[in-house]
């Protein structure tokens, strides 16, 4: 502590020590006080303000430590390098609180992470730098002679804008005969400084006296200031004006309207005639000029409003009062008027917030303080007493932390994803009758963190793409959402590695980080690759990174690009050119040769068909091929005049689009019957008479036509039992839900409906075999029927894999007494023929050792010889299923696979196409 004179140096230690060991109590209370005189230079040391909070100096830059103060500028700073709190500029008490006894400047230490908020109370104090000021430096004071001995004449004493001791103004008069200077005790510091006479004046002896009155301050040093008296001594009227009381007071409320009587004066002259006439006036004062706000009727002395009355900006008007009657000379008598100023509720609260954050973590800790709020009321007592209160519903709360000051709090937690902004309102009332408040808008935005994983519309995705397709083609599309923001939502693809065989999964596929396009990166091939499941991962960008993943099956989707392969001879086959002796004596009818050919690929594709070629027709050719069953048969008894060698030239395709086909060629030797039985063994059936063979043929021919009527039989007995029965529940033996089965073809689309029928018999688990197709279009697509399409390879969309079956193109067995030689079956009956020709071919192949019912090798279904030539995985298995033509039935076997579809009635060049879906 530094004072103005080097005499007090220890006075001011000790001063220093106290106000010390002042702030560190008060610092251990939550608020440290210091204190500094007024006028101290720039640097003065003010205190270890970041010691005194128990700061660390190393901290201070980092933890961001500032300081802030309500209308005190930059008076005080703080040296972040040694945490003292000095003087930065001039500070002039009066001119900070004027003539209030207490004057402290109240500073505000913020500091972060975590946030720290400290209250500094730094007192000024006074110094003597004003010294006493009169009114004016010269009195003129008219003085009758006639006056009597100890008349008291007032005086306007000197003000000083210190206070305390440097406002004790002491008074001295310079020497003279005449006059004395009578100076109130402390008990009557409201009446005025008088000058008492102390001798007869005598106008003819002195006229006139200059006297000299000198105010000194009680500083140190000290301060004077002077005003001369020219006192005039005056003849005749020597009564002077007296009031009935030398003080008044009264009290008056604040915002009085203008008129309104503050007070009448009475005062009486015991002189008579215009010496007794007296006239009131206001006199010149060091208080604010009463004039602004009263006036006075120099006549009647009535006092009243005549401007604006504030009780916060005048809280006491001190009024000097003079009555002059109209004597000549004229003489003066004066009173003192105390008004005190009443204090109203008129000052709303003012409000004023400091954003400590600009935005709040979602994740922020209960307790985080956003903002502090400032309140002050200019009201006194009751009407400057302020309650703060919050927008109710919301996250938050306000927490007193000192006197007048608030902090905004996080109460409960926030979801930037549910609320992203919070518009809040802060109200201040005060205590007063009625009361008076005050809002401010506090704005306070929530920051997202990484706290939601991308997530897909569904957990898998089933795409359907071509084979061949060519390399980078665009399969599909993944799409992720983040409920996050910015970087938290910002979403990139990657696949989740596996190994596909011996290969990896990434030599298939790639995704694009960014779209979430995925690519073939080669051509898928069916007959290698028919289903690829793997799985996409989306990873967001957020710290740590959240994910999640998605299964895409691609189903790769069979083309015709495998021609027809003829086996070879060895394998039963008829590959090549084939050599085979026939009895001339076989009549029509007999099969006298076989072609078999297989198709690696499948439904359609895969389902072959057999014709002679024209130039191995001819107009009596004695021999016709059986159109899906490959079988070469007589049409008609052969005769002397067929050629003895017969070459024929059969011709396979498939039913893709476009077709593929091969050729076989046969040839045939036309022998006689009269040939030896081993020879014609060899050369027809096997080792064995061709009677006894025929013999044996007959009686299989006959057990299995009897076996599989009574199997068909008991069948139908049991399916028309079962549905003259009662109707069974929904769900366990009643037709299945309807599936509507749509695909899109070059942007147009066919429709068809997909109906399960179960058969059930008591308790027995329900069958499935038996599937019911009707290729009927829907009258209206509803929404949901038909799934989003995605873009396969160019546009393209998955072709159509159900076999397109003709009425030209259903199966049946050569020489068939109800179709022609296309294979043509009537519509609603069971083709006997052709269930004879499956009983021959089983019985056939039994009596060689060939493959039965159930398939052989690459094949399933009919027989490797007499059957329909389908790969393993399309062609239907006739032990396990029931096929009705012409009744739009779909042949599955016992696992439910979908193998083909018999064509609809009606025109048999009509084509349905959709999806099969397996019940």
């Amino acid at each position: 502590m530094m004072l103005a004179s080097g005499s007090c140096a220890k006075e001011a230690r000790f001063l220093l020590l106290s106000l010390l060991l002042f702030a560190a109590w008060k610092a251990g209370r939550g608020q440290v006080h210091y204190s500094v005189p007024e006028e101290a230079k720039h640097g003065t040391f003010v205190g270890r303000v970041a010691q005194d909070l128990g700061l660390q100096l190393e901290e201070l830059v980092p933890r961001l430590f500032r300081m802030a103060s309500k209308g005190s500028g930059d008076l005080l700073e703080v040296n972040l390098q040694n945490g003292i709190l000095f003087v930065n500029s001039r500070i002039d008490r009066e001119e900070l609180c004027g003539r209030s006894l207490e004057c402290n400047i109240h500073l505000e230490v913020i500091v972060e992470r975590p946030l720290q908020v400290f209250h500094v109370e730094v007192e000024v104090k006074d110094i003597n730098d004003n010294p006493p000021v009169f009114p004016a430096t010269q009195k003129n004071l008219f003085i009758s002679e006639t006056r009597a001995l100890d008349s008291h004449f007032s005086l306007e004493g000197a003000s000083d804008a210190d206070i305390g001791a440097n406002a004790l103004l002491s008074y001295r008069l310079s020497p003279n005969e005449y006059f004395s200077l009578g100076i109130p005790t402390n008990d009557e510091q409201v009446k005025p400084l008088q000058l008492v006479l102390k001798k007869h004046l005598d106008r003819e002896i002195v006229s006139e006296l200059l006297l000299v009155l000198k105010a000194t301050d009680g500083g140190k040093p000290e301060l004077t200031g002077t005003v001369e008296l020219h006192i005039t001594v005056l003849d005749v009227n020597d009564n002077a004006p007296v009031f009935d009381k030398a003080i008044h007071r009264v009290k008056l409320l604040e915002n009085a309207r203008n008129g309104t009587l503050v007070i009448r004066l009475n005062a009486s002259d015991l002189d008579e005639g215009s010496n007794s006439h007296i006239l009131y006036s206001f006199t010149t004062d060091v208080s604010p000029d009463p004039e602004a706000s009263f006036h006075i009727d120099s006549a009647s002395g009535e006092i009243k409003v005549n401007g604006k009355i504030d009780f916060e900006e005048t809280k006491l008007w001190k009024l000097q009062i003079e009555a002059v009657d109209k004597g000549n000379p004229p003489m003066f008598g004066h009173c003192t008027i105390l008004i005190e100023v009443l204090d109203i509720n008129d000052n709303a609260p003012e409000l004023l917030v400091t954003s400590l954050t600009l935005s709040v973590p979602e994740d922020a800790p209960l307790g985080t303080v956003i903002a502090l709020i400032g309140v002050t009321d200019r009201d006194a007592d009751s009407n400057g007493q302020v309650t703060c209160s919050l927008t109710p519903h919301v996250p938050f709360k306000l927490v007193s932390t000192f006197k007048n000051y608030y902090s905004l709090v996080l109460d409960s937690a926030l979801d930037r994803e549910s609320v992203a902004n919070y518009e809040l309102v802060v109200t201040a009332r005060d205590g007063g009758s009625p009361s008076l408040s005050a809002t401010a808008s506090v704005s306070v935005e929530v920051a997202d963190v990484n706290d939601n994983a991308p997530a897909f519309a569904q957990p898998e995705y089933t795409v359907f793409v071509k084979e061949n397709n060519p390399p980078g083609c665009h399969i599909f599309t993944v799409s992720a959402r983040d409920a996050d923001a910015q970087e938290n939502a910002l979403v990139s693809y990657s696949l989740v590695e596996r190994r596909v065989g011996e290969r990896v999964l990434s030599s298939y596929v790639s995704v694009h980080a960014e779209s979430g396009k995925v690519y073939a990166l080669q051509p898928l091939d069916h007959e290698e690759l028919e289903l690829l499941q793997f799985q996409v991962s989306a990873r967001d960008a957020g710290v740590p990174p959240l994910g999640s993943n998605v299964t895409l099956q691609v189903f790769v989707l069979d083309e015709n690009d495998n021609a027809p392969a003829l086996l070879p001879p060895g394998a039963g086959g008829g590959g090549g050119a084939v050599s085979q002796p026939v009895a001339r004596s076989v009549g029509a009818g007999h099969v006298v040769a076989k072609v078999r050919a297989v198709d690696a690929d499948s439904g359609y594709n895969a389902w072959l068909s057999y014709e002679l070629q024209p130039e191995a027709r001819g107009a009596r050719s004695p021999f016709r091929v059986g159109l899906y069953t490959g079988e070469i048969s007589t049409t008609r008894a052969l005769d002397e005049a067929d050629a003895p060698r017969q070459r024929l030239l059969v011709l396979v395709k498939d039913h893709g689009e476009p077709a593929l086909a091969s050729t076989a060629t046969v040839l045939l030797s036309l022998v006689d019957s009269g040939l030896p039985p081993k020879t014609l063994s060899r050369i027809s059936v096997g080792d064995m008479d061709p009677q006894a063979a025929l013999v044996d043929v007959n009686v299989y021919l006959i057990i299995a036509i009897c076996a599989v009527s009574s199997l068909l039989v008991l069948t139908l007995l049991l399916y028309t039992a079962l549905r003259c029965s009662a109707p069974p529940t929904e769900g366990a033996c009643g037709p299945g839900k309807p599936t509507l089965v749509c695909s899109s073809a070059m942007g147009s689309w066919s429709c068809s409906q997909q109906r399960q029928q179960r058969v059930c018999s008591g308790e027995v688990p329900p069958k499935t075999d038996l599937m019911a197709f009707s290729p009927s279009v829907p009258p209206v697509l509803r929404s949901g029927d038909i799934g989003e399409q995605q873009e396969i390879c160019g546009n393209q969309a998955p072709p159509n894999t159900d076999w397109r079956f003709s009425q030209a193109q259903r199966p049946g067995t050569s020489g068939s007494q109800n179709g022609d030689e296309t294979g043509t079956w009537p519509n609603n009956q069971f083709d006997t023929e052709m269930l004879q020709a499956m009983i021959l071919a089983s019985a056939s192949e039994a009596a060689d050792g060939s493959s039965t019912l159930g398939g052989g090798a690459g094949t399933m279904g009919l027989s490797a010889r007499y059957g329909p030539q389908f790969t393993l995985q399309h062609v239907p298995d006739y032990r396990q299923n029931v096929y009705i033509p012409g009744s739009n039935a779909t042949l599955t076997n016992a696992a439910g696979k979908r193998d083909g579809k018999a064509p609809a009635s009606g025109n048999g060049n009509k084509k349905k196409s959709g999806k099969k879906e397996k019940k």
